[in-house]
């Protein structure tokens, strides 16, 4: 299994992060990805990352809940951040318009400038979009040759066949478990092809450890689910979307 979206710079993971490191690859965890929200992260996620390379694999983007009034000076540091560090992908980047609405216009300006970074540099792209699907999937149109994933996906049907329509990916995590959530339904002719696992870790833990700090080897419960609604073994989901990831993000 491959964590396609987990923030291991957050301090819950700190104290012992040795130990969970450790745990997560002996329970099948392959490889972790940790996407960036905003420059003041990009040290934290660049310092875990050099603690386990070719383990944690770092992510740089300005998340659309950081963007204020100095968001220019952040995408000037992010942009020469890019030239001057590897990075498996930019992310995590988007539209959020569930809290605030105050920053929507630099919001989509911001993610029209990433993703036309991620083109020139050929780099996959991590998304969030909340409360924002019309005019998500609307920029998302002006960029054709973008590769990526829409992370922490749980959509309608229909609007899971546009985005794969695009050539994008769904990263699929713990909402998958949830007693009232319609995903397993919403996946129903999506390929499996197009589908990713992700954590967003320390968030959306999968049931049973709901509400608890989530980890990457919890991903199981979630390719569980996934076998029941594609009718196939857990082996089938872990491979396929372990290959999946591999090929979005070149990870060898």
């Amino acid at each position: 299994m491959i964590d396609t979206h987990a923030h291991i710079d957050d301090p819950q993971y700190t104290d012992d992060l040795q130990g969970f490191i450790a745990q997560q690859q002996a329970e099948g965890v392959e490889a972790i990805l940790v996407p960036g929200v905003d420059t003041e992260n990009i040290e934290a996620v660049l310092q875990v990352c050099k603690q386990f390379p070719d383990y944690l694999f770092p992510a740089i983007g300005l998340h659309p809940e950081n963007i204020k009034e100095d968001w220019k000076e952040q995408m000037s540091i992010i942009n020469c951040q890019l030239s001057t560090n590897h990075y498996i992908a930019i992310g995590e980047i988007g539209l959020d318009y569930h809290f605030d609405t105050t920053y929507k216009q630099e919001q989509q300006a911001a993610f029209r400038q990433q993703l036309s970074w991620a083109v020139e540099r050929d780099l996959p792209v991590m998304i969030h979009s909340r409360d924002a699907t019309a005019d998500c999937l609307g920029i998302l149109r002006e960029f054709p040759t973008l590769r990526g994933v829409m992370h922490c996906y749980s959509g309608s049907n229909e609007t899971a066949k546009e985005i794969i329509k695009m050539g994008l990916h769904l990263g699929i995590g713990g909402v998958i478990t949830f007693k009232n959530s319609k995903l397993r339904e919403n996946l129903g002719d999506v390929p499996l092809e197009r589908i990713v696992l992700e954590t967003d870790a320390p968030y959306m833990a999968p049931v049973p450890f709901r509400g608890q700090r989530n980890e990457s080897r919890w991903m199981k419960y979630v390719a569980e689910v996934l076998a029941q609604v594609y009718g196939t073994s857990f082996e089938q989901i872990d491979w396929v979307t372990t290959a999946n990831a591999k090929a979005l993000f070149g990870l060898k």
